[in-house]
């Protein structure tokens, strides 16, 4: 397991399009998942210890980001060959399981991780409501292990400040996670 950190906030690029299948049976397009005031993409998988730490903040955290008009999507682009854990019914099983209240979908060809610049997992991607980066950081203190209550919600906080204001904070923390399990081709 590659343990790498998210490069630092490209502010201002645009979020790429992608159409590509959820757990739940539809296709979803990046419009279909923006609320009002922003959009927040999620690199996850199921497999990936950073992210097991991390599941039960995600889905509060994405609840609350709703209420403020952030729409959520997450994204699973390993290659679940080597990593069966990641397959497409274990996604289903995981997101049934934790009630995601996002889409949850599967990148097969990794090309929209690639567009994105998608790097590891957790990697969050946070967009203003003219579709502009303004978040590439992390959750909150949680690595291997879920951080202790009350630690800094980073990413709740900016994307709440991204909604209000459509900017995201200057000095951002970068997230760590699991690289991600590119296909041999």
């Amino acid at each position: 397991m590659v343990s790498l950190e998210t490069p630092v906030c490209d502010f201002g690029q645009k979020a790429p399009d992608f159409a590509l299948p959820g757990v739940d049976g539809r296709t979803w397009r990046r419009d279909d998942c923006v609320g009002p005031n922003g959009l927040l993409v999620m690199f996850i998988c199921n497999h990936c210890p950073y992210v097991k730490a991390v599941r039960e903040r995600l889905v509060r955290d994405t609840r609350e980001l709703m209420t403020l008009g952030v729409g959520s999507v997450a994204i699973m682009a390993n290659d679940p060959a080597d990593y069966p854990e990641d397959s497409f019914e274990a996604m289903k099983a995981v997101a049934l399981e934790y009630d995601f209240p996002f889409p949850y979908l599967i990148d097969e060809s990794q090309q929209v991780a690639k567009t994105f610049g998608a790097i590891c997992t957790p990697d969050f991607f946070g967009y203003n409501a003219a579709l502009e980066l303004q978040y590439r950081g992390r959750l909150d203190e949680s690595r291997k292990e879920t951080a202790p209550e009350g630690v800094r919600r980073d990413l709740f906080e900016a994307m709440k400040q991204v909604a209000e204001t459509g900017h995201g904070p200057e000095h951002q923390i970068p997230s760590v996670g699991c690289s991600i399990k590119w296909r041999d081709d």
